[in-house]
């Protein structure tokens, strides 16, 4: 069925349609009456969006091909495949349509800003000895971290004793790409 109503040669009302067969023109059978007919398909509009991804202390523009009235929304996820540059996983951290907004359609959109979230750089405090030793690690941003666990990076073996969030506050337990730094204690 179509998601709205089809105006029934036929019957000379909208009414609901089954499809027979799907293509440049569909062929749809009107529920009402039972006569058969063809529906042009709607061709799908795209605009091309600039969407500039920051990894780290980088950033990079990007350009993607979107439906236009596709719903954008800061804090989702989208998949940035520009042909000319790498595939990229990206969470929505701006929309700048004619100000900055929460949620547009894309065609109102002139520049999404948006962070790689595929794999990202984290910031690890390690106390040990009265001393505090900060580096940085790469992690998939899907990788989980949990106070209380065990870890071990540029030669130190820790236990991770505090998460902090990017939003706010602390968690227990977080995704890598949600967590600002984590705090350990040398083992």
């Amino acid at each position: 069925m179509f998601d709205d109503q089809i105006l029934c040669p036929s019957c000379d009302i909208e009414t609901e349609h089954i499809v027979i067969k799907a293509g440049q023109e569909n062929l749809v059978r009107c529920e009402e009456c039972g006569s058969v007919h063809s529906v042009q398909r709607e061709k799908e509009r795209f605009v091309n969006l600039k969407v500039i991804v920051s990894w780290d202390q980088h950033s990079k523009p990007h350009h993607i091909a979107m439906p236009k009235d596709e719903e954008l929304q800061v804090g989702d996820e989208l998949l940035v495949d520009d042909p000319s540059q790498d595939v990229v996983m990206t969470e929505i951290t701006s929309l700048e349509a004619e100000r900055r907004v929460d949620a547009a359609p894309a065609k109102d959109v002139r520049t999404v800003w948006a962070r790689a979230i595929d794999e990202v750089p984290l910031k690890i405090s390690v106390y040990r000895s009265g001393k505090t030793h900060a580096f940085k690690i790469l992690l998939p941003g899907d990788e989980i971290i949990v106070v209380g666990d065990t870890k071990e990076a540029e030669g130190f073996r820790f236990r991770v004793v505090k998460i902090k969030l990017r939003g706010e506050g602390f968690a227990d337990s977080a995704p890598a790409r949600a967590i600002t730094r984590v705090w350990g204690r040398v083992l």
